[in-house]
């Protein structure tokens, strides 16, 4: 379902890749626009079953204002070590004053235990990152 967003997501990048419970993990995305502000509200998905809502200052994210061009929301976050490993989707819609979305975007990584998988960067571009949010 794509339809007209004012934020265009041009790729993310997800570090490690696949995430490893208990580590730090990054997640980059990066779009163009002109917006002065809002919010990132991140909702995670496991086999389906939604398990994590976090909400964030967009400019907490990235510097303010967003001038026309491009731009790069990056997030750190550490899992709980209890996490189980396996394949999630991570749903991300940007809103803001008088603008119900500026985009919305979502997903898949994967979560694995310790470091006995590769640990590399992932980079996907925007034909892998899915728009299937309702407006």
């Amino acid at each position: 379902n794509k339809g007209y967003y004012v934020v265009k997501v041009d790729g993310v990048d997800i570090s490690p890749n696949p995430v490893i419970s208990g580590k730090p993990a990054t997640f980059t995305i990066s779009a163009s626009t002109a917006i002065t502000g809002g919010k990132a509200v991140i909702e995670v998905y496991f086999f389906g079953f939604h398990i994590h809502q976090e909400t964030h200052d967009l400019c907490e994210e990235t510097s303010c204002p967003i001038t026309v061009g491009n731009f790069v929301l990056s997030h750190n976050q550490v899992l709980p070590g209890f996490t189980p490993p396996g394949f999630y989707e991570l749903k991300m819609t940007l809103s803001g004053a008088g603008i119900k979305q500026f985009s919305c975007i979502s997903f898949d990584f994967k979560i694995s235990f310790g470091a006995s998988e590769s640990s590399v960067s992932d980079s996907r571009s925007a034909h892998q990152v899915y728009m299937k949010c309702g407006m």
